[in-house]
């Protein structure tokens, strides 16, 4: 059956300007990508992305506006029968230093995830796995 799914992302930004991303190893694949993920019934955008950043991060963030959103077709990269639309938004918070960052070798070679800042002037999109989040670099850059 095919089926929307709909993903929502954080754009954390520090005061050093550094984009936050996330490097995970799920279903036995290695990827970085945005914080976030998918939304669960009943959740409108803000709400699943504030969920997803108190679940990844224990992180109470304010949820700002629109950065992006993919207009085209996206495939799934984990079920080829779901098509992905991927909301991105700025997220504001008072204590960068609350978010548990580390210093870890990439990609990640056990299950899981962990966090690191990355300079904007020095992201790429080789850096990021999937389309949408290649697509978004370029537009922070």
């Amino acid at each position: 059956m095919k089926r929307f799914n709909l993903r929502t992302y954080a754009i954390i930004i520090n005061d050093r300007d550094e984009v936050l991303v996330s490097d995970e190893m799920r279903f036995g694949r290695a990827f970085t990508k945005f914080p976030g993920g998918g939304l669960e019934w009943g959740e409108g955008l803000a709400d699943g992305l504030k969920r997803e950043l108190l679940e990844e991060l224990g992180l109470d963030a304010e949820i700002g506006d629109l950065f992006y959103v993919n207009e085209f077709f996206q495939q799934s990269g984990f079920r080829e029968e779901d098509q992905l639309i991927s909301f991105y938004f700025r997220v504001r918070t008072i204590d960068f230093r609350s978010i548990p960052v580390t210093v870890h070798d990439v990609p990640l070679t056990t299950e899981g995830e962990k966090f690191r800042w990355v300079s904007i002037s020095e992201i790429s999109e080789e850096m990021m796995t999937f389309p949408v989040d290649k697509l978004v670099v370029g537009k922070l850059t």
